[in-house]
């Protein structure tokens, strides 16, 4: 029962006024709530191997105790009605109940598993879900891979697309058991990871797909990056022409609204429109503070991530390989769980000539060098005339491969050949050759078919195509037209038509030899 805090009470109506008031206040057991975010809900997956955290809000400096397994830990909210606590490493299994009391309430959630977290984000080919986005995008054999989907290693979290201008607390939606409805709408390259990665490793897999179509890297780095780093300035210069760029936006979209119309009036198609960005997704660091910042608290096992195609416009590309690596740094800071595996997918083959998608691609290669990194490459899935491929079960099954080679150490090739340098050699016609050395080449090959895609280059840059072979390991690329040639690269059009690969099946990489590329 709730009490009067002060002395003796003169009629029933101060009574009860005391009793309304003390209600109001939150000061009663009757009153007291705990609250868990919703990345906290029933059928999670908890982390293995690492302290659990579990937080949330309560009533005001409320005395609250957690019940998880076979452990038993205490805590005490602040003035504002947080709490947070850390449960010792559980190994995986499950499904498990965590119980939170305090002040007389009870608050549980269920069907916990104990496994790993793989948190996936980036732009539209990482968002394509299995059903894709119909009728021009569709994930390869979909029908079958739905109908397959129930799988009770797996568990879903499909974060809403949310921007914020400061960074929140908490999602709208939480994680579900994995079945054909909800692995329909889930992210495809993100399932097919972690459905190979619940099979090898028998352990339960938690995804949280957090992803958002068309958006560049800076909207999801945090202010507190973008603010701190000048060599970040660059790429909001971009931003900031881009924004002039779009100051008729509303006047464009009505005018190609009423070309739709009356083409529909006409019996005509629709006629093709250029892609128009969303206001609120562009704006820099609004999807960090949506998607990103409320799972700062989370222990997770590591990230995946699947971008690019947006920062491939002239002046944003050059200064890619940058704010990526500072978008890795970035949430590695804020998860605060040291260097966090980080993996991801090197953007495609697409028809684009207005942009540098080789250059992309070539800036993805070099961020290799952070720590803890891996790159699945996809030039060889990749199509002319869909920036969308549909084949997201090789992106999935490389991500794979470089998670258990890398992080969960299996002895497995998880890497294509990788550029490692060039050197020069005069061949018998009196011309200069330059021999590309590779990390990850062994038996290396073109699955049957001519060697292609290299060009090079005199100390002007100027690039120009160029004949080459393989010869064991290594590629020897010459050319009549440049006999001295200075550099080599391979792969930088757009679209790649010749493949490289290792004797695992791998594809090599774009790359170029240019300490510092820019077109």
């Amino acid at each position: 029962m709730c009490r009067s805090p002060g002395g003796k009470l003169k009629n029933r109506l101060s009574v009860l006024t005391a009793i309304f008031a003390l209600f109001a206040a939150g000061g009663c057991s009757a009153s007291a709530e705990i609250r868990l975010p919703r990345i906290l809900s029933d059928h999670a997956v908890l982390q293995r191997g690492a302290p659990i955290h579990v937080w949330g809000w309560s009533s005001p400096e409320a005395h609250l105790t957690a019940r998880f397994h076979q452990q038993t830990v205490q805590a005490r909210a602040d003035t504002l009605g947080k709490w947070s606590l850390y449960l010792a490493p559980e190994e995986a299994g499950g499904p498990f109940t965590l119980t939170l009391s305090g002040d007389g309430t009870d608050r549980m959630i269920g069907d916990l598993l104990v496994g790993d977290v793989w948190f996936a984000s980036g732009q539209s080919n990482m968002e394509m879900p299995l059903n894709g986005f119909p009728p021009a995008a569709v994930v390869k054999n979909a029908a079958a891979e739905i109908a397959a989907a129930s799988n009770s290693r797996l568990r879903l979290l499909l974060v809403e697309h949310k921007s914020s201008d400061y960074p929140l607390n908490d999602i709208t939606t939480s994680w579900t058991e994995c079945t054909p409805d909800t692995a329909a709408t889930f992210s495809a390259a993100a399932y097919f990871f972690g459905r190979e990665i619940a099979a090898k490793e028998n352990v339960p897999i938690g995804l949280i797909d957090s992803t958002w179509g068309g958006t560049p890297a800076d909207s999801w780095v945090s202010l507190d990056t973008l603010g701190t780093h000048p060599e970040l300035l660059p790429a909001l210069a971009s931003r900031a022409r881009f924004a002039d760029s779009q100051v008729d936006l509303d006047l464009t979209v009505a005018t190609e609204k009423r070309e739709d119309e009356a083409a529909k009036a006409q019996g005509k198609p629709a006629p093709q429109h250029p892609w128009h960005p969303s206001e609120t997704s562009w704006s820099p660091t609004a999807l960090y503070n949506g998607m990103i910042a409320p799972f700062t608290p989370m222990t997770i096992k590591g990230f995946l991530w699947y971008q690019g195609e947006t920062n491939s416009a002239h002046d944003r590309a050059p200064v890619y390989d940058t704010l990526f690596a500072g978008l890795i740094g970035d949430w590695r800071i804020h998860f605060q769980q040291g260097n966090l595996p980080f993996l991801y997918v090197q953007i495609s083959s697409f028809y684009s000539p207005g942009e540098d998608w080789g250059l992309v691609r070539e800036q993805q290669r070099r961020v290799l060098s952070v720590a803890n990194t891996a790159m699945a490459v996809s030039l060889d899935v990749g199509l002319a005339d869909n920036v969308h491929p549909p084949d997201k079960q090789t992106v999935g099954a490389r991500l794979a491969l470089a998670a258990r080679g890398m992080v969960y150490g299996e002895s497995v090739r998880y890497t294509g050949p990788l550029y490692r340098r060039a050197t020069s050699e005069l061949l018998s016609n009196g011309t200069t050759a330059m021999r590309v050395w590779f990390d990850h080449a062994e038996g290396l090959n073109s699955h049957g078919q001519p060697t292609g895609d290299f060009e090079l280059a005199g100390e002007d840059h100027h690039f120009l195509p160029a004949e080459s072979r393989i010869d064991g390991n290594t590629i020897v690329v010459s050319s009549n037209s440049l006999p001295h040639p200075r550099f080599v690269r391979y792969g930088w059009n757009s679209v790649v038509t010749h493949s490289l690969y290792n004797s695992a099946g791998l594809p090599a990489s774009t790359f170029s030899s240019e300490p510092s590329p820019i077109h």
